[in-house]
């Protein structure tokens, strides 16, 4: 199982009481899942999902709430995946049920937005983003991909109340248009972590942590790896500079006819071509040799080799 069906299995099992932020969980879940039709002058109205956790969530808040009957059926997605769709459809007391949900007003039309009755609270607003997450949203895997969450719904009025309310917990939300809809989205790991805090998946929430923090070690990890790869690779090209303009001295003029601090430095380098500078330095006199002290040596070293080459060394007398 995925983290995000974990991760909504477990929102599906938190309590239901009698306090009316849980209306605003299952408003969520009828405006964003909800297909409303109309025939012979009577309203129905069935809520789908692909999940079964949910399907059984969307009866349990109904049946708590309200004295109807709700008819469940399944039946088999015919493309892609072909996954299970469960359908809970209410036949009566529709227009009251979606009216207090503040689904439909008193004409008969959809409300786009989402009320203020049912985010006045911060308990209410907490359930509203739970029964949102449940019916449209999504989480990667912080273990194997990118930090990413995302709530998707059909209308523009109600993705943009639902970033305001996103963002009224500090979450940075943004959203997109999509062919058949739109997208409220987070991307910082930091904000995802608050959002799951925020609609109650604390489980989730030690998981998510759990992962983040080893994904983040081993991201640092890597960099030092990288840092340490690049400084190595930065020594040998030096030593190797070094190696060769000394050769050069060696091949054109003679070691032994260096100063006496050059041809230290210059003998010294070719018996260790492996050390880095700090660590040669400390072979030389004693260790009173400093790390600038033995690079201005080598830079010494490198216009003699030019020199040579270029045919313009004269030796100091």
């Amino acid at each position: 199982m995925s983290y995000a069906s974990e991760m909504k299995k477990e929102l599906t099992m938190i309590k239901i009481s009698k306090d009316k932020e849980f209306l605003s969980e299952l408003s969520a879940l009828v405006k964003m899942n909800g297909i409303l039709t109309i025939a012979n002058g009577r309203l129905s109205i069935g809520i789908q999902t692909e999940n079964a956790t949910i399907a059984r969530r969307i009866f349990s808040l109904i049946k708590h709430f309200y004295d109807v009957n709700i008819n469940i059926s399944v039946r088999k997605k015919m493309k892609l995946k072909k996954n299970n769709v469960y359908i809970c459809r209410l036949d009566e007391k529709v227009k009251e049920i979606l009216t207090e949900l503040y689904i439909l007003s008193d004409n008969y039309t959809l409300r786009t937005d989402i009320a203020k009755e049912l985010t006045d609270t911060d308990e209410k607003k907490r359930s509203y983003l739970r029964g949102a997450f449940l019916a449209g949203g999504s989480i990667n895997n912080p273990r194997t991909s990118r930090y990413h969450l995302e709530i998707f719904s059909q209308y523009a009025e109600h993705n943009k109340e639902l970033m305001e309310l996103l963002n009224s917990y500090d979450l940075n939300a943004r959203s997109l248009e999509r062919k058949k809809g739109f997208i409220v989205y987070v991307k910082e790991s930091e904000k995802i972590a608050d959002f799951i805090n925020i609609v109650g998946a604390y489980q989730s929430l030690f998981q998510f942590e759990d992962e983040r923090i080893v994904r983040d070690i081993n991201n640092s990890v890597n960099r030092m790896q990288n840092c340490d790869l690049a400084n190595m690779n930065k020594m040998v090209k030096a030593s190797s500079r070094q190696v060769e303009d000394i050769n050069i001295i060696e091949e054109r003029l003679g070691i032994e006819n260096l100063d006496d601090k050059l041809r230290v430095v210059a003998e010294a380098r070719l018996k260790n071509q492996e050390l880095a500078l700090k660590e040669l330095a400390e072979l030389i006199e004693d260790g009173k040799l400093s790390k600038s002290g033995l690079n201005h040596r080598f830079r010494k070293l490198a216009n003699i080799a030019k020199e040579l080459k270029e045919g313009t060394y004269k030796k100091n007398i």
